[in-house]
């Protein structure tokens, strides 16, 4: 066949759908199975002076004419779907959005050797704490929701506690002389992260799961979503808009690499500790009055404990 990327995309995906390939595996498939056609491209440069001689040439010209023709393919095969972030990733799916929550749902009944889901958000909890203190200098700990008083009935915790909590210090690098004397002015020395954490979001769920975390981090200087997966550029772009009325960021984690997570909209800074929410959340849950504890101590010592956190 006569060397086509959107035919190459649509038939690679269809043949594993739901499965997820970056614009560089695919590229690499297209390579491997149609070598003829690869050929005939290269033969084609030739006579228009475009080096393809080498083939790591090749696939960057291939993955680069896959990222640029996205947005027709997927104008034309609505089942072609993308994740945002870096890398971006393609799948073919006939679920809707809102189905497809409801299929992660099921995969997550299926347990791993650890005894926890295979895809649960359990499973990330550990990912986003590595990446906040290598690359955001954050401490964190975990908010288990399932330890607080079941005051509010039945999901009424779910919109009360962030699913993680961190300090960052800013003393960081300060001489001692400095730390001494901040000492009495101890909420200038850190800044207080609220994580509300999710595996996809989509267009189905992308409002509830903002506003759930616009509810979880009220009391914080900074609040952000974090997700595995994000699905479109639409969920982005709504993820944008209420970020600009609301505040809360957003942040990609890559879960094979958690270094090469994003920050993909930085969130709104809160000048000021919410003291008298965060006193509710104390009220209602010991693992958010340890987080506190944690905090006072550092405030008092000028050492954060690293062993303390998670």
């Amino acid at each position: 066949m006569a060397f086509s990327i959107e035919k190459y995309v649509l038939k690679l995906l269809q043949e594993s759908p739901g499965k997820r390939f970056t614009a560089r595996e695919l590229a690499t498939q297209i390579m491997e199975r149609y070598p003829k056609d690869v050929e005939e491209k290269r033969n084609r440069s030739r006579a228009v002076k475009i080096s393809l001689e080498s083939d790591d040439a090749m696939l960057q010209q291939i993955v680069a004419e896959i990222g640029a023709q996205r947005p027709n393919i997927q104008r034309k095969h609505s089942e072609i779907k993308t994740t945002e972030g870096r890398p971006r990733q393609f799948y073919f799916t006939t679920l809707s959005d809102e189905d497809e929550l409801t299929d992660l749902e099921i995969e997550i009944t299926e347990f791993d050797v650890r005894g926890l889901p295979s895809q649960s958000e359990a499973n990330l909890y550990p990912i986003l704490s590595k990446y906040l203190r290598s690359e955001l200098g954050v401490f964190s700990m975990r908010i288990d929701e399932r330890r607080a008083k079941n005051s509010r009935g039945k999901g009424g915790n779910r919109w009360l506690f962030p699913d993680v909590v961190g300090m960052e210090d800013l003393s960081s690098g300060w001489i001692r002389e400095i730390i001494d004397t901040a000492k009495e002015y101890s909420d200038k020395k850190t800044k207080l992260w609220s994580f509300e954490v999710k595996l996809r979001i989509n267009l189905s769920n992308v409002r509830e799961v903002y506003f759930q975390a616009v509810s979880n981090s009220s009391w914080s200087n900074f609040g952000y979503l974090v997700a595995a997966e994000i699905e479109g550029g639409a969920a982005i772009r709504e993820l944008r808009m209420l970020a600009a009325s609301h505040g809360v960021g957003l942040i990609r984690l890559d879960v094979q690499n958690p270094a090469e997570s994003q920050i993909l909209i930085p969130a709104q800074e809160n000048s000021d500790i919410d003291w008298d929410n965060a006193n509710r959340l104390a009220e209602e849950n010991d693992d958010f009055v340890r987080y506190i504890q944690l905090v006072r101590q550092f405030y008092q010592t000028g050492d954060p404990r690293s062993k303390d956190w998670d």
